[in-house]
């Protein structure tokens, strides 16, 4: 079992820059995706970023790109997002998962470990 746990979020001004941390406890996931989700218009887990098991390799989703930054620190066992230039629409509660894979995409569906959640909430 893999229990995830995010930090980090909070109410922050519009053009705001917090850091979500996400640590993992339990069976290591090093060798493990991991990703950042949020829910979408029809609540589904919409996808956010995604970081590969050694950190080589990321995607995101257009509406972030280039605001936001995924990370991990192996060693600690803990995934970040960087978030910069928030925006009154990044309102959300967004979730950490793990991956089924090494290497994983922008389905909810490729991941199988979740977070709780934390609550980010943006103000105008």
């Amino acid at each position: 079992q893999v229990q995830l746990v995010e930090s980090g979020g909070g109410l922050v001004q519009a053009g705001g820059s917090p850091r979500l941390s996400c640590a993992a406890s339990g069976r290591t996931v090093s060798r493990n995706a991991m990703g950042w989700f949020r829910p979408g218009p029809g609540k589904e887990r919409q996808f956010v970023a995604t970081i590969s098991w050694n950190g080589g390799s990321w995607d995101y989703a257009d509406s972030v790109k280039g605001r936001f930054t995924i990370s991990r620190d192996n060693a600690k066992n803990t995934m970040y997002l960087h978030m910069n230039s928030l925006k009154p629409e990044d309102t959300a509660v967004y979730y950490c998962a793990q991956a089924r894979r090494d290497y994983s995409g922008s389905s909810y569906l490729e991941y199988n470990y979740w977070g709780q959640g934390t609550q980010v909430t943006v103000s105008s």
